[in-house]
């Protein structure tokens, strides 16, 4: 399987970090990275990664701005794209077809060809015009999925949470992980 990771400049870089990390042990699947100006620099800010750091958690890094890069056509097969975080700015760039960089171009192209997309939302509260884009790509074919905190697994840490987080995106794509007990395994 091969995936594209995009983050962007929304808070929860550790999600996007997480997610490369569990994947990176994961020899079924390929990942392939893209992060915005504003994803690096919200690494930077919210976990004190080094970029290049978080570029080797992935099999191959692309520059946001090369769009001359695979996946900027149809034709390059992948399986699906999951951005995490996904800005708001990134959603209104998706919905309303405007793909000025890697990220937003790869995104229109899974949609195009009706391969998965996830976006994992950050943003609280939500507007009238986020939910309004969130309705427009959801009804193009995307996932939309916030980092809803839940708490019947009995998170004891923040990584927990995370955890949850990234397991659900894995769910999404039918990868096997270990990352929170399900519901009908829950602690007492």
């Amino acid at each position: 399987m091969e995936l594209v990771i995009g983050i962007t400049g929304a808070s929860g870089a550790i999600l996007g970090i997480r997610l490369l990390e569990v994947l990176a042990k994961n020899e079924k699947v390929k990942t392939h990275l893209i992060i915005s100006k504003w994803g690096e620099r919200i690494i930077e800010m919210e976990t004190g990664r080094r970029i290049e750091d978080v570029v080797r958690l992935a099999d191959h890094h692309y520059d946001n701005e090369d769009l001359t890069a695979v996946f900027s056509s149809g034709s390059h097969r992948f399986d699906g794209m999951v951005i995490i975080p996904c800005s708001t700015h990134t959603l209104a760039s998706i919905a309303s077809g405007f793909a000025n960089d890697l990220i937003t171009r790869t995104a229109a192209v899974s949609l195009k060809e009706g391969r998965k997309l996830v976006l994992v939302i950050r943003e609280t509260p939500l507007s009238s015009i986020h939910i309004r884009r969130m309705l427009e790509v959801s009804e193009a074919g995307a996932v939309i999925l916030p980092p809803v905190l839940t708490f019947y697994h009995k998170p004891k840490r923040v990584g927990d949470l995370i955890d949850y987080v990234v397991g659900k995106v894995l769910d999404q794509f039918n990868i096997e992980h270990s990352l929170f007990k399900r519901w009908g395994n829950r602690v007492r």
